[in-house]
């Protein structure tokens, strides 16, 4: 048989059996999922707040070190400042008038109003190092505690998939075989109401009168046309393909 007859060419019956076949093997790899938990999405989340960590940690130390290199500029400018102070009180002892020491009287208060505002610059920027570098150490030690939570998290994955791997892989493979003997429209229908099933049941059977992923009645006509499968038949409550219980 081509690896996709056409459905008219596939009984019902086959085509039935087929989405019931690829159903308990897509449920088998569904539980294997569970199994994992949400510890895949726990592994990512931690790989992200350790990157934006690593970021936050890489950008405050880029801001300790410019205002370190701030502190610098402003104590060599106070130092300079100061040799200005020097050589305009030596040029006091030599001026010929008034206006000439007035002038170097102005510039040794300009140069001392220089030192103070460098120093206070020093101070705002001492105590605003001191906040970066105190972020920088909490977020070292967050980053630490992620790192460890990760290592763990994936310790605990890795066990889980090396023990389902194989399993796994073995249910991947039979389920595109399966595949391989349900024509394209009704594989994508299959697909689109497993997609959006609670629980990923597409096919359910017929239990006690009623539809196996909803609960609700079904007609006995219905029952009846299901068991003699001639036709594929969905759930008008929720939507799932229906199959009798002896199939």
């Amino acid at each position: 048989m081509d690896s996709k007859t056409s459905a008219n060419e596939v009984p019902v019956e086959e085509r039935l059996r087929a989405l019931h076949d690829l159903q308990k093997v897509v449920s088998e790899i569904d539980k294997i999922k569970t199994l994992r938990g949400e510890l895949p999405l726990e592994v990512q989340d931690l790989e992200d707040e350790i990157e934006g960590l690593e970021t936050r940690i890489k950008n405050l130390e880029a801001e300790v070190k410019s205002l370190n290199d701030g502190i610098l500029t402003k104590k060599n400018e106070i130092k300079d400042a100061g040799l200005l102070i020097k050589k305009y009180e030596a040029q006091q002892s030599n001026v010929r008038n008034n206006r000439e020491y007035d002038s170097l009287t102005k510039e040794i208060e300009f140069q001392t109003l220089e030192i103070e505002l460098c120093e206070k610059r020093i101070k705002e920027f001492t105590v605003e190092m001191k906040a970066k570098s105190e972020l920088v150490d909490a977020s070292r030690k967050q980053l630490e505690e992620r790192q460890s939570d990760l290592t763990a998290k994936k310790a605990e994955l890795d066990e889980i998939v090396s023990e389902t791997q194989n399993e796994e892989e073995r249910l991947r493979t039979k389920s595109k075989e399966i595949e391989t003997r349900i024509d394209d429209r009704l594989l994508t229908a299959f697909k689109r109401i497993r997609k959006n099933a609670r629980n990923g049941l597409a096919v359910v059977t017929v239990a006690r009168d009623a539809c196996g992923g909803c609960f609700n009645k079904i007609p006995p006509q219905r029952q009846l046309d299901i068991q003699i499968r001639k036709k594929i038949i969905v759930c008008e409550y929720c939507g799932r393909i229906l199959v009798d219980d002896q199939l």
